[in-house]
C-alpha cells in the first residue's frame, strides 16, 4: 500500500531527512520519501502491516519535529 501523508509546518530540511531515514528503517516499510518543499511524505509498506507502520511513522515525526501536524 502507498499513502501520501501531509506534514504541516515541517520547517527544517535536515529534520525531514532524519524523519525519512528513521521511517525507512521500520520493519515492513518498502520505501519512504519526504518532499520538503511540498511537505509530504510518501509511505509504502506491506498491506498487512500498514496501519502499524503508519502509527510508528507518526511517532517518529512527533519525536523529531513535535510542532509538525500529521494529516492523513
Amino acid at each position: 500500500m502507498k499513502k501520501t501523508i501531509k506534514l504541516i509546518d515541517l520547517d527544517c530540511a535536515h529534520c525531514a531527512a532524519k524523519i525519512e531515514n528513521a521511517v525507512k528503517k521500520l520493519d515492513g516499510v518498502d520505501d519512504a520519501s519526504i518532499n520538503f518543499m511540498s511537505q509530504k511524505m510518501i509511505l509504502e509498506a506491506d498491506d498487512e502491516y500498514f496501519d502499524q507502520v503508519l502509527t510508528e511513522a507518526v511517532k517518529i515525526v512527533k519525536k523529531i519535529e513535535p510542532d509538525v501536524t500529521v494529516k492523513l
